[in-house]
């Protein structure tokens, strides 16, 4: 999949909202919308996205090490005490 993306602002991506959804849904792009600059969202096509892990239900057995080693990860940072952040 070789999918383009664009940057638009917003005011431009309210203007022309039906034609950008048109060009992701059929064009085969990708529209990164944007504020002053900065990133907002990203528009992308809901026909090709990625699985959503969920999607992953009953591909491992039960018993499978994967869990184990999660219940490790999880057992390690409840035993470290939390960084604590000051405000700035």
């Amino acid at each position: 999949m070789n999918t383009k993306e664009e940057t638009i602002n917003i005011a431009d991506a309210k203007r022309r909202f039906s034609e950008i959804v048109g060009q992701v849904a059929y064009g085969n792009k990708r529209i990164l919308i944007t504020k002053r600059g900065k990133p907002m969202a990203r528009l992308i096509s809901a026909v090709n996205t990625r699985p959503h892990l969920a999607e992953a239900r009953g591909w491992l057995d039960e018993d499978d090490p994967f869990f184990e080693l999660i219940d490790t990860i999880i057992e390690s940072r409840q035993k470290h005490t939390p960084r604590v952040f000051k405000d700035l």
